[in-house]
């Protein structure tokens, strides 16, 4: 058996956002619960130079849609970064999601030998698409899950392991 680059990407970030989707109805149900406003979850962050909920969401969000980009040699779309209400988060979750099952396995051939190129602010760096997988984009990608789910738990939202890794 052999994983591909697909195998390795496009399942784990769908699975990721349907985890990180379930950990917003928990955020909106405690926020009802508690009587706040849900939009007080969205801005929350651990520390003040830490991105919020919403600027975690749209980290995963570029950092899927990149991945998934960079490893065909196709443009990815871009979103605006202004969503401001959990409904905006859960669209922008859903835009994702919508076009990372738009992207044909089969664009995926190759990709592991692709060179891939990502502008950072310290400079460009250069992989070939299986390290660039496997030490930036899904690295990326569950640190921002991981915040974003840290923030939750961090302002009361009962939240656990197992909401984190998502029962299968």
């Amino acid at each position: 058996m052999s994983i591909t680059p697909y195998d390795l990407s496009t399942p784990a970030f769908q699975r990721g956002f349907t985890v990180l989707a379930k950990l917003l109805d928990k955020a909106e149900a405690f926020a009802e619960d508690k009587k706040i406003k849900p939009e007080i979850l969205v801005n929350a962050r651990l520390a003040p130079d830490m991105l919020s909920l919403a600027g975690q969401i749209q980290r995963m969000s570029d950092t899927a849609k990149g991945a998934a980009a960079r490893l065909t040699g196709t443009a990815a779309p871009s979103f605006a970064d202004d969503e401001t209400t959990m409904a905006d988060l859960r669209a922008r979750i859903e835009k994702t999601t919508a076009y990372l099952a738009s992207v044909p396995e089969a664009a995926f051939e190759g990709a592991e030998d692709r060179t891939v190129v990502v502008k950072t602010r310290g400079g460009e760096l250069s992989s070939s698409g299986k390290d660039y997988l496997l030490t930036f984009a899904l690295p990326n990608f569950y640190f921002h899950l991981t915040a974003a789910y840290a923030i939750l738990r961090h302002n009361g939202v009962a939240v656990g392991k197992l909401d984190y890794l998502g029962r299968a």
